[in-house]
């Protein structure tokens, strides 16, 4: 099966409508391609995605966009400014974390924050305390790095990041080593950030984590885009899971199974789950509905479920897979 490229973004939006745009982006490592001809287009004031597998090539491009390494080919800009031609004056309002964030760990947060804000203008010193509040870092601001947990770690990176009051932030795996409320306050303050006008542009391989953080994603397969939008477009055209817990499973999915055709239906426990293509209208739910009632079946729970962005990612990369 053939791979859609990316939809051309409209020209009719001007450059600076852009956070991250990189055109035919190219990076390798001898004979190994990295990244493998990127088009991405990020727009401003949002939480992007940049999603694959482990070894997928997103912290290269991550390294790339911001100098760390160079290009073999392609054109880049942030912000507006090209890169790296501009790189000096595009990163003054970007913050950024590649790779695990690293610290002097006999120093405290608060000192190391110290270090950081001495090499940017005056402004970054006044933001220290409030960028560790901002982190939850309030309380152990004066504690040695060296007692820090991982996820502090990340999030002391996040307060670093702040000292530039960024415009754009660029985090590679911001999730790592986080507990479930750790990832839960990693997102809630992704979220804040976008809600002040800032774009976040992060990578990560824990897909249900993106669906709950992110507006737009892009998927990045053996170093290639090989979709990219907004969630919702992206997941709208994929089948629907009606999942009903009722009291006969076994008659019920005898009952369902000539209504839907040849669709999968499966029991699961308390009840039944079809798969139903995309674009199943509510009056087939509904007829499953009567019929299961006419036929004397109790329903406890009927509820149609849109795939989850780590299903169809899944469905897509197989496909990627099979097309090669």
């Amino acid at each position: 099966m053939s791979v859609h490229a990316p939809p051309a973004p409209s020209d009719e939006l001007d450059a600076d409508a852009w956070a991250v745009e990189v055109h035919g982006l190219v990076k390798r490592f001898g004979s190994n391609t990295a990244v493998n001809g990127v088009e991405l287009r990020v727009p401003r004031g949002c939480a992007f995605g940049y999603l694959g597998p482990n070894g997928a090539g997103k912290t290269t491009l991550m390294r790339v966009l911001l100098g760390l390494t160079h290009a073999d080919a392609g054109t880049m800009s942030l912000l507006g400014h090209p890169v790296p031609r501009e790189r000096a004056r595009a990163l003054a309002r970007v913050g950024a974390i590649v790779d695990e964030p690293r610290f002097h760990k006999h120093l405290t947060g608060r000192e190391n924050l110290a270090m950081l804000a001495s090499s940017r203008e005056r402004a970054a010193s006044d933001r220290i305390g409030p960028a560790l509040d901002r982190v939850g870092l309030g309380r152990r601001a004066d504690d040695r790095v060296a007692g820090y947990s991982m996820g502090m770690r990340q999030r002391l990176g996040v307060a670093a990041c702040l000292l530039g009051d960024p415009e754009l932030l660029v985090l590679d795996e911001p999730m790592n080593g986080l507990d479930p409320a750790g990832m839960s306050d990693m997102r809630d303050m992704i979220l804040s950030f976008v809600d002040e006008g800032r774009t976040v542009v992060l990578s990560s391989h824990l897909l249900d984590e993106v669906q709950r953080t992110c507006d737009s994603v892009a998927i990045v397969d053996r170093g290639t885009v090989i979709r990219q939008g907004p969630i919702a477009e992206l997941l709208a055209g994929t089948s629907v899971v009606l999942e009903i817990e009722c009291s006969e499973p076994e008659r019920a999915r005898g009952l369902v199974r000539p209504i839907v055709g040849g669709a999968a239906v499966d029991l699961v426990p308390h009840g039944i789950a079809a798969t139903l293509p995309a674009g199943t209208g509510r009056d087939l739910i509904a007829e499953i509905n009567r019929v299961l009632v006419e036929e004397g079946i109790h329903l406890y729970r009927l509820q149609p479920l849109q795939a989850s962005l780590e299903s169809w990612f899944l469905e897509v990369t197989s496909r990627l897979g099979e097309a090669q």
